[in-house]
Formats: C-alpha cells, structure tokens, sequence
C-alpha cells in the first residue's frame, strides 16, 4: 500500500476551508442538521473534494471535533496545582471559541450519549490525570477518583458556556461581568478541590 501524496499548497488551503467552514456548520446545526452543500458552498470547495478527503459527512464531523478537542487541549493545558485557574482559562477558551464547545456538545448527544465523550479519552486525559494524581499524592488536592475531579472542573467552566442550560454567556458582554463571574468559578473551584 503506498502513502498518499502530500497535498499542494492550493490543496491544503482548500481542505483547511472545508474544516473552517464544516466547524460553523457543525457547531450551528449539529451533524444530523448540516448539508453539505452549504459547508462546500461556504469553503468555496465542491462535494467532490470534501468527499475524498473526509469519506463521508460523518467523517468530517469527526475530523471537525476532534480538531476542537485538541484546540481546546492546546489553548488551555491543564495546571493540576491550580485547577481553579484551569477552569477560567477554560471560561475565556469557551468565549472566544464558542463554536469548540458547541461541537463537543453535539458530539455527546448525537454520537455518543452516554459513558466517556470519546474511544481514547484515556489517551487524552492521561496527562491531565496524571498531574491530579500527583498534586492530590502531594497533599495539593483533594483526594478522590481523578477523573471525577477533572470532570468536576469542567463542568464548573461551563456554567455560562454556549451549553449552559441557565445562561450562555458572549464576548460581547461588559468586561466587568467575566471578570465577576472569573472571581466566582475560581473561588469555588479552588474550595471544591482543596485538601480536606
């Protein structure tokens, strides 16, 4: 079997439109709501290419999400010696990204409703819970299931996140509201995870 060929720069340009383009669609409507005649139509690509990169509409889907877990992985890494400073740092990825965390929420109730968000979670989480482990080893953390404690913290970040059932919050608020809500989600975060 031999390797594909690397896409051309004009290549690469048009596949990384459809990813753009597929994450607005996808995070707006979902995978059972997005056409892909609007996400080519938007990427100025045609059906054709997105097909022979991604497969398939879930396939693209797929790609669409994982590459949002990874940002949202990048932008704010874990800092298991402050996880109430994780958690803002999620806060402000959650305003300026909202799209990211719309794609997680739909993957959990379109592809994976129940049990962990994806197959190698572990994978991904490992490093995170690795880190709790060893601040909860040094007396830094509470003790407890690891996971259960990262868990915890994000979802604390997310209760004015686009997927918050109480209040999403937008970039566009006054500054003076995140920082108040900045205040409270690092207060209780560092009262939920500290040492008994």
């Amino acid at each position: 079997m031999t390797a594909e060929p690397a896409p051309t720069p004009k290549g690469e340009a048009t596949r990384q439109r459809i990813l753009d383009a597929a994450l607005e669609e996808f995070a707006a409507h979902g995978l059972a709501g997005a056409r892909v005649d609007r996400i080519a139509t938007a990427a100025a690509a045609n059906k054709a290419q997105l097909y022979a990169w991604f497969g398939s509409k879930a396939g693209l889907f797929d790609a669409v999400f994982f590459g949002s877990m990874h940002r949202i992985l990048d932008d704010a890494p874990i800092d298991a010696d402050d996880l109430a400073d994780w958690a803002v740092r999620l806060y402000d990825d959650y305003l300026r990204q909202p799209e990211l965390i719309r794609m997680a929420s739909w993957h959990r109730l379109e592809r994976r409703p129940t049990g962990l968000l994806v197959d190698d979670q572990d994978r991904l989480d490992a490093g995170k819970l690795a880190a709790i482990a060893a601040a909860q080893e040094a007396g830094r953390v509470r003790a407890g299931d690891p996971f259960d404690l990262m868990a915890l913290v994000i979802a604390m970040s997310t209760a004015w996140s686009p997927i918050s059932g109480v209040w999403a919050a937008t970039a566009d608020e006054p500054e003076a509201t995140h920082e108040a809500r900045r205040d409270l989600l690092r207060r209780a975060v560092a009262a939920a995870v500290a040492p008994d």
